[in-house]
């Protein structure tokens, strides 16, 4: 039987790191047709490319891998969005959107939700040992699936908070981010899309709520920065024209960046927390140390985060001829720039395909470099620090179901297990 070109494409996209390696190991730059970019896996090479947005540009950062057929994207036209995004800005216009993000998850912000996000761990945690899962106490024996009942509610919950979110909205919102990515770049039969399409419409409709509802009536939340950012006249005097709503582009570039804002903000650190886990687990004994020395948390989620990226890479298009890596580059030529393959460079890491939490931790690329960083880094970290804190603490005895496999997402965007079924 022949495989189809969304085959092979899965296949890259479960285990990307084999195709790394050869083309680390490659003179030059290797192009691979199924992503249909020229692959940067070194790490000298992914932060030379980092550093220079002027010639490498963000435009395109989000392509989808399939384009959705012409009956969903009729229904994705009855939402909200569709306009620029930080992710996929340069220069200054990347700065102005940037601004309001940076402000929302500055140190202080985050500082101010850690004690709800340890709050809310603990919380998910306690239902998870004395839920529905059949156990009795937390050492007396249970199971639970880890990425529904934990993984993929807490970053939402904890995003949502610093939005401003009604926390009865939070699973509609946190759905519709799965849908999103999901309609752009999943192959679904034509109905399916029109489903999914119809799921993202309902939460971008949501979302258009909370813009019209912060303009009238601001609050000390993101949601009310992004609006704020938006309405605001460029040349930053006065405030805005005076009117009593948004205008309807006003509400689509609100809509726009908040989609994916929420978006990174929750698929993400689920990722990351997944993976963690998964990994721990799969080293029993760096998870016992873990658990005898939990000062190694830090240093645990540097090295999780390192070993296997949540979001792997991202496209950048060439402004210019360029040469890279002694490849010669045309204007327009398309890169996946891999954040994934360069955290796996020997170059820079010894024994970089070992799992090691005692590794002393050298600053690497999970989280971006340059411009374009992840402002919500140190927020991914706090949340994966109380949860390990949570489950190293209350469940030592932690351990994969050996009746269910794990298989990754076929995704370079968020890459986390499917579902991750855990004992004790």
């Amino acid at each position: 039987m022949v495989r189809q070109p969304h085959d092979r494409l899965d296949e890259l996209m479960s285990d990307p790191y084999p195709h790394y390696a050869r083309a680390r190991d490659a003179e030059g730059l290797t192009f691979v047709a199924e992503l249909d970019a020229w692959l940067v896996a070194r790490d000298a090479d992914v932060r030379e490319v980092l550093r220079r947005a002027e010639d490498f540009s963000s435009a395109g950062a989000l392509r989808p891998d399939v384009m959705p057929a012409p009956a969903a994207l009729a229904v994705l036209g009855g939402g909200f969005g569709g306009r620029p995004v930080v992710v996929g800005a340069d220069g200054t216009r990347h700065q102005e959107l940037r601004a309001p993000i940076v402000k929302g998850l500055s140190p202080a912000r985050v500082a101010a939700v850690v004690p709800y996000a340890a709050e809310r761990a603990a919380a998910l945690v306690d239902a998870i040992v004395n839920g529905d899962h059949g156990q009795v106490g937390e050492h007396k024996g249970g199971h639970v699936e880890l990425m529904s009942e934990y993984a993929r509610r807490l970053p939402g919950e904890v995003i949502g908070r610093i939005v401003g979110l009604d926390p009865a909205d939070i699973p509609a919102v946190v759905h519709g981010g799965y849908r999103a990515e999901e309609l752009l770049f999943r192959p679904l039969p034509e109905d399916e899309q029109i489903a999914v399409a119809q799921d993202v419409v309902a939460t971008q409709h949501i979302l258009d709520r909370y813009a019209r509802d912060r303009y009238a009536d601001p609050r000390e939340d993101l949601c009310t920065d992004i609006v704020t950012s938006v309405t605001a006249p460029s040349d930053g005097g006065g405030d805005g024209d005076g009117s009593a709503e948004l205008t309807l582009d006003q509400r689509h570039e609100v809509v726009s960046h908040l989609q994916n804002l929420l978006i990174a903000g929750h698929l993400t650190t689920t990722a990351l927390i997944g993976t963690t886990v998964l990994h721990l687990l799969r080293h029993p004994d760096q998870w016992e140390l873990l658990c005898a020395e939990p000062d190694r948390i830090p240093a645990a989620v540097e090295e999780a985060a390192r070993y296997d990226t949540a979001l792997q890479g991202f496209r950048r298009v060439t402004t210019r001829p360029v040469t890279l890596a002694g490849t010669e580059l045309p204007a327009g030529a398309t890169l996946f720039v891999a954040f994934g393959a360069a955290n796996r460079d020997g170059e820079r890491y010894p024994g970089p395909d070992e799992f090691d939490i005692t590794r002393t931790p050298v600053r690497h690329l999970a989280f971006g470099f340059g411009a374009h960083a992840c402002p919500g880094s140190q927020l991914a970290r706090e949340q994966l620090r109380l949860t390990l804190q949570e489950l190293t603490g209350r469940l030592p005895g932690l351990r994969l179901a050996e009746d269910h496999p794990v298989t990754m997402r076929p995704t370079m965007i968020h890459r986390s297990p499917q579902s991750l079924r855990l004992t004790w």
